[in-house]
């Protein structure tokens, strides 16, 4: 077995033990933090390169390209639990993407969170985090890929709450943390179900694996009370988990309240990794998804992908609804992250590992350029995330803005920007889908949506005129002895200004990817899908006719140029002068916008039905612990009390007295007949004496009768 096969732990060891030695490290000591997150990040990106390589020779070797490790971990009784981890074209591209915008992310976290006084412990929960997610990825095992799960869900929490003293900070990372461990109960709950069924966790064991035919076959075969195989069951469950972290209807509430988190937080936990867990998750567990195709033949989609699919589809129109009304920088960002990871779902659903992967992998690097660049933006704007405050900002900012633009013209889908060829591929297998035409016409109005909002965003930031308001304002990561941004000082509130080159520079390189990735998967030259399905290459112009492929791109493309256009007609022909100046769309109509800047109401209906029945629920709870439970245990315990003090009285004024007085008698009587022996002749003579007169008396008495 080839070396990185089986030391492929390093990777993710490697973060989570410089998160270890920067937990140990003194706050002061920042440089030697930065280099340990950064340092061990560059050596896994190395070995995922290694890895990535060693697959693509396994490939043109004609090798088994699926390669994997397992270990005894602890036995109980005469079973042993295994772990282990695998590496697979999947696991290769995966590594690859999270370790270099990781990479990325970390530098650019170095200058924007430079005067951050707790920049050390920023850099600690970083590396544990991208170990955590780094564990997902390479897992063999569903236990082992739970465990790293739950380490993602951890420093999610603490990266999402990180300014804790802010109260909106707080209540985000509690918000984050217990939404997805809602969805995380039925995952856990359908891996002991698997477990029980297949007697295995792992995905792959030379043919005993739980994802392997045996353990598919067994499943398929064994049916719920409600008529579902047991694979289907078991998918669902697994798939209420990627609902969860990938922030799908109706768990997708997290997510924008995480913004409250620093920038790099988001564009590294909600851009490129934790979010996109989900999506790997069912990627990871395709076989399960698809048991019934692959031990029947079947060509029909299974329940478990068409559930799949109308999750991702919903979630992908609904959420590009909600960003048309936002105001905040990343807020915006935010509900086109849950609007795109609807797109992978659905990509997933109609077209395939491949198809959902494709969009998985482009959205990574031009939506961490867009975290980033709304990074950017906010210090350069002394921490202002307001779009309506901004306005001006492409001459002061030019790579900023530069860079900007290609990560929101890949969102949008612009012909030949790499959105445009993954989004498209995911619209033309939804035109297709044997089940239903309506996730490919909810997929495109989301596209039409997205152009829409990206393009009012980038008219409200960069163009018009300049409407920072000079004032002093709290700063985005403000801590307990005031604001404390980066370069707040010395470029003066309310003075936009570029980023400095550590900022810039992986702007520039996410910028170059955003726009050029498409094309490792374009079909005439499919060699993303052929990569990761395992099929042959080939280089194929006559491809855009096949399938009615070219109708959807010159849809697409329509979509996207009606949707800028659009932008450009409501907030591009006026410059947007005065940040006070309602929007025009709002002028237009303001009910459903004012219904859409609320998010729809989901918070509130939320807070209104589940939050209030278990806010009864626990009161209810505490009415019977205080009166029911606790008030049998008082009943218990006062009752215990009486027959005690029944006792007592007993005690002390029956047994205790008649004891008492039966003593004394008996005393008494001692002492009168000590009297007697007191060893005295005398005294006996005298009793003698006296006997003898009495007895002489009743002689003379009975005499005398």
């Amino acid at each position: 077995m080839n070396w990185i096969v089986q030391n492929l732990w390093l990777i993710p060891a490697l973060p989570l033990l410089a998160a270890g030695i920067i937990a140990l490290t003194p706050q002061k000591g920042r440089v030697r933090g930065a280099a340990l997150a950064i340092g061990s990040m560059g050596i896994s990106f190395l070995l995922s390169v290694w890895a990535f390589a060693h697959v693509l020779a396994l490939r043109s070797s004609g090798e088994a390209v699926t390669q994997f490790f397992n270990f005894r971990w602890f036995q109980f009784g005469n079973d042993w639990l295994s772990l282990g981890w695998v590496l697979n074209p999947l696991t290769a591209v995966m590594l690859v993407m999270v370790t270099f915008v990781g990479l990325l992310i970390f530098i650019f976290s170095v200058g924007y969170m430079a005067h951050d006084e707790n920049f050390t412990r920023f850099f600690c929960f970083l590396a544990l985090f991208a170990g955590g997610m780094l564990g997902v990825v390479i897992s063999n095992s569903l236990l082992l890929l739970f465990m790293c799960w739950e380490i993602v869900g951890l420093t999610s929490y603490l990266l999402i709450s990180f300014w804790y003293h802010k109260p909106t900070a707080a209540a985000a990372g509690k918000k984050a943390f217990i939404t997805t461990r809602i969805g995380d109960l039925p995952f856990f709950l359908g891996m002991v179900w698997l477990y029980s069924q297949t007697g295995t966790l792992l995905f792959y064991n030379n043919g005993a694996g739980c994802l392997e035919p045996a353990a598919l076959s067994h499943l398929l075969a064994q049916t719920t009370p409600l008529g579902l195989c047991a694979a289907t069951a078991i998918a669902l469950l697994i798939f209420c988990g990627a609902v969860g972290k990938s922030g799908q209807v109706p768990l997708h509430v997290w997510l924008p309240d995480a913004m409250e988190g620093p920038t790099p937080v988001s564009a590294l936990i909600h851009a490129a990794t934790m979010v996109a867990a989900g999506v790997f998750l069912v990627a990871r567990v395709y076989p399960l998804m698809t048991a019934h195709h692959e031990i029947t033949g079947m060509l029909t989609t299974s329940a478990a992908l068409q559930v799949v699919t109308w999750v991702g589809a919903i979630t992908a129109f609904f959420a590009a609804t909600i960003a048309v009304a936002q105001w905040d920088i990343k807020r915006i960002l935010a509900y086109s992250t849950v609007s795109q990871l609807g797109y992978m779902m659905m990509g997933l659903g109609v077209g395939g590992v491949a198809v959902g992967m494709f969009h998985l992998i482009t959205h990574a690097f031009f939506k961490s350029l867009l975290f980033l660049g709304a990074g950017s933006v906010i210090h350069g704007c002394s921490d202002e995330q307001d779009i309506r405050h901004m306005g001006g900002l492409a001459k002061t900012m030019p790579v900023t803005f530069v860079t900007y633009s290609v990560g929101m013209l890949a969102l949008c889908g612009f012909p030949l920007f790499s959105g445009f060829w993954s989004k498209d591929e995911i619209l033309h297998a939804a035109s297709i889908w044997n089940i239903s035409h309506i996730p490919y016409f909810l997929g495109a109005a989301g596209a039409l949506l997205t152009a829409f909002y990206m393009s009012r965003q980038v008219l409200y930031v960069f163009f018009g005129t300049q409407r920072l308001s000079p004032k002093s304002q709290e700063a985005e990561h403000p801590n307990a002895h005031g604001p404390v941004h980066a370069d707040a000082a010395s470029h003066g509130s309310g003075t936009p200004h570029e980023s400095p080159a550590v900022m810039t520079i992986p702007l520039i390189l996410l910028s170059i990817f955003a726009g050029l990735l498409g094309f490792v998967g374009t079909a005439a030259w499919p060699w993303f899908q052929s990569f990761l399905e395992e099929t042959p290459l080939k280089l194929d112009f006559a491809a855009f006719t096949h399938g009615g492929l070219l109708p959807v791109m010159f849809t697409s493309s329509v979509i996207v140029l009606v949707g800028l256009g659009l932008g450009w007609w409501f907030y591009g022909r006026k410059p947007i002068e005065s940040d006070d100046a309602p929007d025009n769309l709002g002028r237009l109509a303001p009910s459903a916008f004012s219904f859409l800047g609320h998010a729809a109401y989901v918070d509130a209906l939320y807070g209104a039905t589940f939050i209030r029945l278990n806010t009864l629920f626990s009161k209810i709870s505490d009415w019977f612990d205080r009166w029911v439970w606790n008030g049998a245990v008082k009943t218990v315990t006062q009752t215990m009390l009486g027959f005690a003090h029944l006792d007592n009285l007993i005690d002390t004024h029956v047994v205790n007295s008649g004891f008492d007085e039966g003593c004394e008698g008996v005393s008494t009587g001692g002492r009168l007949l000590s009297l007697l022996q007191a060893g005295r002749i005398q005294g006996y003579l005298k009793i003698i004496a006296g006997a003898l007169i009495v007895f002489t008396i009743l002689l003379l008495w009975k005499a005398r009768i």
